[in-house]
């Protein structure tokens, strides 16, 4: 038996991304969460981050549970219920036997009693916490609790599973974080895609505004691979989608887009790490953004370099496989706009139904999960 991820959450500093989603502090406050498993197993543990805090961050009570477990099971870190996350770090929980199945929801519930200063989060994870005063760990968040979209101090949750279990990574941006699907639903492309294997699983390291080239929301994905691809026990395969945010965030601030021959160094450089690891490296053609709502993301040269990224990519041998999500979401008559009945409105993200379209690009014979 191997521990391995059923559950991955990718973090972002909140000094640097202020200006995206505001950032909070806790203090004398519970937090209520919920995680949605990519895989189950009969034994699970829980990494605690607190890699961009500046301060200690102290627990004073945590639980787990799904919706078929009672009571709640509590967490410790070296036996103690109390414990500290030194700032810059992560802590594991200890094992704790609770029976999760691949899609359940597990439920976290943090108490916080001391200021922690800007929280170390997920800024958009598409699904939404609840934040209760004082220490309300051993009940379900009330009705009228404070609404958070956003995941905070999580950033994943082991699972013990049979050695030859196969996992990959799904690595990219916003189109496999979620965003543009519904909150609290669970159609983010990576579940759709995991509801169709039949064994293994995907874990999403999805970051929302995530470069391939350049931090910007978080670090940029050859910076942040090892920590997010490779440290993932069991991963056998990774799935990359990114693109978008090179070629359409310069723009919003008067800068131009990646270069194309930057991206495809960039691209070339992620299938050399990934094969010198001996994972398999499935890599998505950018998606297109040619109605982006948003002031200086769509024009000429950003969308003709992802054209021509894209003709790269499906028709270069440097990855193992290609799924064909421009091709999957395009509108026929404006091939560098999203098809409108796929389009979350804002022109650059995918609704439910686009998300499942992007799932269903992936062939699970290249997959082999």
């Amino acid at each position: 038996m191997i521990w391995t991820a059923g559950f991955r959450s990718a973090v972002i500093s909140p000094y640097e991304q202020i200006r995206l989603t505001e950032p909070r502090a806790f203090a004398d406050q519970t937090l209520h969460q919920v995680l949605h498993m990519a895989g189950g197993g009969d034994r699970l543990r829980v990494r605690l981050t607190n890699r961009h805090g500046r301060t200690p961050l102290t627990v004073a009570a945590a639980v787990v549970t799904t919706a078929a477990s009672a009571p709640e099971h509590v967490l410790t870190v070296d036996d103690a219920e109390k414990f500290v996350v030194p700032a810059g770090e992560e802590v594991v929980t200890d094992p704790v036997d609770l029976t999760v199945r691949p899609g359940e929801d597990l439920h976290l519930r943090l108490y916080l009693p001391e200021e922690t200063g800007l929280a170390t989060y997920s800024h958009m994870p598409m699904e939404t916490a609840r934040v209760v005063d004082g220490n309300q760990v051993t009940a379900p968040a009330p009705a009228d609790a404070d609404r958070v979209d956003a995941r905070f101090y999580v950033s994943g949750v082991d699972v013990l599973v049979p050695d030859d279990t196969a996992i990959a990574v799904a690595f990219g941006d916003s189109w496999f974080e979620g965003v543009g699907s519904t909150i609290g639903a669970n159609n983010r492309s990576v579940d759709v895609l995991n509801r169709r294997l039949t064994r293994g699983w995907v874990v999403n390291q999805g970051i929302s505004g995530n470069r391939l080239l350049r931090d910007e929301v978080g670090e940029h994905a050859l910076a942040r691979f090892d920590r997010d691809v490779l440290a993932i026990p069991a991963v056998t395969h990774v799935l990359v989608h990114f693109g978008i945010n090179d070629l359409g965030l310069p723009g919003m601030v008067g800068e131009p887009p990646a270069r194309a021959d930057a991206l495809v160094a960039g691209f070339t450089e992620l299938a050399r790490r990934a094969h010198a690891a001996d994972l398999t490296i499935l890599a998505a053609t950018i998606g297109p953004f040619g109605r982006a709502a948003y002031a200086g993301v769509s024009t000429p040269e950003g969308l003709a370099a992802r054209r021509e990224v894209n003709d790269w990519i499906r028709t270069t041998d440097v990855f193992d496989a290609v799924f064909d999500v421009a091709r999957a979401v395009e509108d026929p008559d404006a091939p560098d706009h999203i098809r409108p009945d796929l389009d979350a409105g804002d022109g650059m993200h995918l609704n439910d139904d686009g998300a499942r379209a992007m799932a269903e690009a992936v062939d699970l014979d290249a997959l082999a999960l």
